[in-house]
């Protein structure tokens, strides 16, 4: 093969690649938003009661088209766990960014978790998912654990605490997820930032 050859196919592979891309993204951004409408769904009604094409109505698209993505409902709700605690993970990581006193730290992290369980879809399916756990047949991850590792890591550095920080930890997290189950039943989580800046004052203030 001639050199004009070698580089009038490396142009129609990149041509190719350039048409191919915006299918990819359009393939992405719908695969989120099918991943968007199971949380809502799930967060709505619940694991047990939602089916496919409720997922796809709440998409707008069809059934066979959430298919395409995602092998069922099962599947959609171990995404959706997942997508809970990344989300999770990345609040913890920004409120690290922030250089704060590890103290201060925690209380931040803990606002900013409430603000998303009133706020964000993603999570609230979440939490009810892990509520529901025994009736998805897929895996989902093991709950709580790394949020707990994180305050744990993170009391550890507060010199002025003499309180074990691993127990502490569990306190603080068995108090918060507990608080947001309890105002979303009450109150569909209306209150849950005030509920847990009075977790905070009870526990880390004062």
């Amino acid at each position: 093969m001639g050199t004009d050859d070698t580089v009038a196919g490396s142009r129609r592979t990149a041509a190719a690649a350039v048409r191919g891309r915006p299918r990819q993204e359009r393939a992405l951004r719908t695969r989120e938003l099918v991943l968007q409408a199971a949380a809502r769904a799930f967060a709505d009604g619940g694991f047990p009661d939602v089916t496919v094409l409720d997922i796809a109505e709440y998409a707008g698209m069809t059934k066979g088209a959430v298919y395409f993505h995602y092998s069922g409902k099962e599947d959609l709700a171990a995404a959706v766990s997942q997508g809970f605690y990344a989300k999770l993970r990345e609040l913890a990581e920004a409120t690290e960014a922030l250089g704060l006193p590890p103290r201060e730290r925690v209380v931040e992290l803990l606002m900013r978790t409430a603000v998303a369980f009133r706020d964000d879809v993603v999570i609230q399916a979440g939490a009810r998912l892990q509520i529901e756990h025994s009736q998805i047949g897929a895996a989902l991850p093991v709950p709580y654990r790394e949020y707990t590792d994180i305050l744990a890591r993170w009391l550890l550095e507060d010199t002025r605490d003499g309180r074990p920080p691993q127990a502490l930890a569990r306190v603080l997290v068995s108090a918060v997820f507990g608080a947001q189950h309890i105002s979303w039943i009450l109150d569909g989580r209306a209150d849950i930032v005030e509920r847990v800046e009075e977790i905070v004052a009870a526990t880390l203030t004062g």
